[in-house]
């Protein structure tokens, strides 16, 4: 018979006891989410640089399409610097297939107030610029750099070839090649099915935009997508460094 055997220490006792271990893992769980949820209810808005700085946040969200098609033709409403908007039936698009591929997994999308960051990656985040994020691309994680401000940093064809063949512009990086994205295209009534669900929970889909969808994504294809979702990133509000957003 085997000889039973008395812990020695607290964390033998720990790892041969299973009631206190859950026991001290649900209590670290409870005041881990305790300290990350009680501040909010002291909050006046989780937003707080809005109320000082309404212009962050284009105005005529919901009111006025992004982009509307006359006689044929897309005409945009809105351009870059005018202020944080929901993404057009393309970027939405973009978005879809980032997340669908784990992109999240190694591109954080937050930049920090710290100096370091701000020299490699531009003015920090605001919680304002993923208002219509669902979900948000907030975090930590950065095996390649942060995607916050890379709309604009580098040109179309940079990006394709990127995707393509990462090695061949970034010798260093460890990104899988994503060719297939070229032979995929972008359908236009899943977008505006992905419009209206977005609109059920907030987000300022004007009827227009929805409207558009097919127009915007036809013949698209989830490269052209992509790389739209890319190319917007960052580039929707114009930030002034002399401002302090967060106080």
């Amino acid at each position: 018979m085997a000889e039973k055997r008395t812990p020695k220490s607290f964390q033998e006792w720990m790892e041969v006891s299973i009631v206190p271990l859950i026991t001290v893992l649900a209590l670290a769980l409870s005041v881990g989410g305790l300290v990350e949820i009680v501040p909010l209810f002291y909050l006046k808005s989780t937003f707080p640089e809005q109320e000082k700085y309404p212009e962050i946040v284009w105005q005529k969200a919901g009111a006025e399409p992004i982009v509307s098609v006359v006689d044929g033709k897309l005409q945009p409403n809105w351009k870059p610097g005018d202020g944080v908007r929901p993404y057009t039936a393309l970027e939405l698009a973009g978005r879809d297939v980032y997340q669908r591929e784990g992109c999240y997994l190694c591109h954080s999308q937050m930049i920090r107030p710290f100096r370091d960051e701000k020299e490699r990656y531009g003015h920090y985040s605001l919680a304002s610029e993923s208002i219509f994020d669902h979900p948000f691309q907030w975090g930590s994680k950065r095996t390649g750099p942060d995607m916050a401000r890379v709309g604009g940093k580098y040109s179309d064809e940079w990006h394709r070839q990127h995707l393509r063949a990462p090695r061949s512009v970034v010798p260093e990086s460890v990104m899988p090649n994503y060719p297939w994205l070229e032979e995929a295209y972008v359908d236009g009534s899943t977008m505006q099915a992905h419009m209206r669900g977005l609109r059920t929970i907030g987000v300022p889909y004007a009827d227009g935009d929805i409207e558009a969808a097919p127009a915007l994504v036809e013949g698209k294809t989830e490269m052209d997508a992509l790389v739209a979702y890319l190319q917007v990133l960052g580039t929707m509000v114009t930030l002034d460094d002399t401002k302090a957003y967060r106080e």
